[in-house]
């Protein structure tokens, strides 16, 4: 049986589109992908997101992506989990990205969170990847 890792496709479009300089980058929709985005439009990461519908099941996530002086606001974005090494941490734990300059999303009990609100809330779980 084969393995995707779609959150994986999902954090390559965003490098591979932000490497080829372009305004916007288009995936399919999932809820998980919709929270990444919205972290990272609240960090800064993307101008912002929309999620469009073609047809009945059919819906995708239009991410516009951010430059700062022509250069990508994305500088690094890693998968930290995958599906063949899932990694959890508690909330005492969980690693922080070039010492708080970046920062790491979780998908907790409470939903998906950056690492900040998932410290002060007291909440570990998986974390999906480091932005920075």
């Amino acid at each position: 049986m084969a393995v995707h890792d779609t959150i994986g496709d999902f954090l390559t479009s965003l490098r591979n589109g932000q490497r080829a300089n372009k305004e916007t980058c288009t995936v399919r929709f999932s809820k998980m992908r919709s929270g990444i985005a919205q972290i990272l439009q609240d960090e800064g990461y993307i101008s912002g997101f929309s999620i469009r519908e073609e047809g009945p099941g059919h819906k995708f996530i239009d991410i516009q992506l951010k430059y700062v002086n022509d250069t990508p606001a994305i500088v690094g974005i890693q998968r930290y989990s995958r599906p063949g090494r899932r990694l959890y941490s508690k909330y005492s734990d969980i690693p922080r990205v070039l010492g708080g300059l970046g920062v790491s999303i979780l998908t907790t009990s409470r939903g998906i969170m950056k690492d900040r609100d998932a410290r002060r809330q007291k909440v570990g779980g998986e974390v999906i990847c480091k932005v920075w």
